[in-house]
């Protein structure tokens, strides 16, 4: 939905081809800019808002793992079908909070389902999974519109397929733990088993997470101010590629970085994840002055940038869960996992606040044209 946010905010979502026109180079120095009047950062809104309710809420209630897995997939099949049946802007974003729904109850509940499980190597094979997620996602739209010049809605109704596959996968693939013998293990080993008690614990445990949940909250505070605030006002006059192609490579480019890090936890490990956080915010600030002054002189340096801020996202994400699986005891550890997931949610959607008036404060200065070499 992200790689699709320029074009749903523009006015191509329902043509024949994924890609614009406006593809030739431009020789003046100074233009105005090519701006959607909606910020990509109403999409990620959009997207993260409801999935930050969710992440509140869904620790706090038992695990019903395979109910949850029903309504997060019947809620990103009705997401897709929203998004790419839409012929108004609010009725793709009401798709675009369905899929965000079922983001946000996914992954709360597979962190959590995930404390069940004792094969050591479930954090890197998960965070791998949801950085191939990123990559595979960002990429097959990308490829779709751009290459064999599917229209965006096309491509949204051929990616209905990723929900079956999950479900396939989930019920099917999967070899499961018993919950239920590990759930009545932990209430044995507990002073009390009030429900009352138990939430007031989950509370009291929560001040110390924030050494985890604070820099994971940050790195996405600050990469999300990029994807969705400045992407979209990082063009470059080639004839070659148009303004909603290279906001898509740029999606696809940073989910690349995102899934080698997320995969590179059984390589290298990072404990002093707060040092990820201000190499972020460092690339904000790059990112704002080549949104603002066009300084890069090729796009190729852009896309380089782009790929160590995914690597530096997903280096955060796997590093901080790495740590509370080895780090937090075993019975707190479900918990834990869970609500950890609320710091990144928290992240983006004050990036998505920060990026709707920074598009719009941008998009009013003159654009420096990039002289290509």
């Amino acid at each position: 939905m992200l790689s699709a946010a320029h074009d749903i905010l523009g006015d191509r979502f329902h043509d024949n081809s994924g890609t614009d026109n406006s593809t030739e180079p431009v020789t003046n120095s100074t233009l105005v800019r090519d701006c959607n009047h909606v910020s990509t950062g109403a999409i990620l809104l959009a997207d993260i808002m409801p999935s930050l309710v969710i992440k509140i809420l869904a620790p706090f209630f038992p695990l019903y793992i395979h109910v949850r897995m029903i309504i997060t997939l019947v809620l990103s099949c009705c997401g897709y079908i929203l998004v790419g049946s839409a012929m108004e802007e609010w009725v793709a974003i009401l798709g675009v909070v369905c899929t965000a729904l079922s983001s946000g109850l996914g992954e709360a509940s597979l962190l959590s389902y995930m404390a069940f499980y004792k094969n050591k190597n479930v954090i890197s094979t998960w965070s791998s999974g949801t950085g191939g997620a990123g990559f595979f996602g960002s990429f097959t739209y990308a490829g779709l519109t751009s290459l064999f010049h599917l229209s965006p809605s096309t491509t949204l109704y051929s990616l209905l397929v990723v929900p079956v596959i999950m479900g396939l996968s989930f019920w099917l693939l999967l070899k499961h733990p018993d919950v239920n013998a590990l759930t009545s293990d932990k209430r044995t080993d507990e002073s009390t088993d009030s429900s009352e008690e138990g939430l007031s614990q989950k509370i009291k445990a929560m001040p110390a997470l924030l050494k985890y949940m604070i820099p994971l909250g940050l790195v996405y505070l600050f990469e999300y101010i990029i994807n969705q605030g400045l992407f979209e006002l990082i063009q470059f006059d080639l004839g070659w590629l148009s303004h909603a192609d290279q906001y898509r490579w740029y999606q696809v480019d940073y989910q690349i970085g995102v899934f080698l890090s997320r995969s590179s936890i059984n390589f290298i490990q990072i404990k002093l994840t707060w040092i990820l956080a201000i190499l972020q915010g460092v690339n904000l600030v790059l990112f704002a002055t080549e949104a603002v002054y066009s300084y890069a002189p090729h796009i190729a340096f852009v896309l380089l940038f782009v790929l160590w801020e995914g690597l530096l996202g997903g280096a955060s994400y796997v590093n901080t869960y790495h740590r509370i699986s080895v780090e937090v005891p075993p019975e707190k550890r479900e918990f834990s996992m869970a609500i950890t997931s609320l710091a990144d949610a928290l992240g983006i959607s004050i990036a998505g606040f920060v990026s709707m008036p920074l598009h719009n404060h941008i998009c009013n200065l003159p654009r420096y044209h990039n002289e290509i070499f």
